[in-house]
């Protein structure tokens, strides 16, 4: 049975840290190219983060560049985002997914960063 669970996430003051963890089993983690979302309320769902099977390729949306980073411990079947300096417009929730020929999705972990 294919799982993506998501971890991590919760209230954090703007400035802070969060990592979130993305488990996964089921299927061939290694050969997936894997991916952070994120959906703030009334918003739509869009692309944060992504990394290349080999660990070396990847790509950040301009909102998070520098401040968030993805990676991947494919011994681990785990993907990782390491999100720095987080401000009030990074609320939202953060799913994982992975894609190869077809795709996979986690549930999500709410990130809420407030005073």
């Amino acid at each position: 049975q294919v799982q993506l669970v998501e971890s991590g996430g919760g209230l954090v003051q703007p400035g802070g840290s969060l990592r979130l963890s993305c488990a996964a089993s089921g299927f061939a983690f290694s050969i997936y190219v894997l991916m952070w979302y994120r959906q703030a309320p009334g918003q739509e769902r869009e692309l944060v983060a992504s990394i290349g099977t080999t660990s070396g390729h990847t790509n950040y949306a301009d909102s998070v560049k520098d401040r968030f980073f993805i990676s991947r411990d494919n011994a681990e079947n785990t993907v990782y985002l390491q999100m720095n300096n987080l401000k009030p417009e990074d609320t939202a929730m953060y799913y994982c997914k992975a894609i190869r020929d077809v795709e996979y999705w986690g549930r999500g972990t709410l990130v809420t960063v407030s005073e």
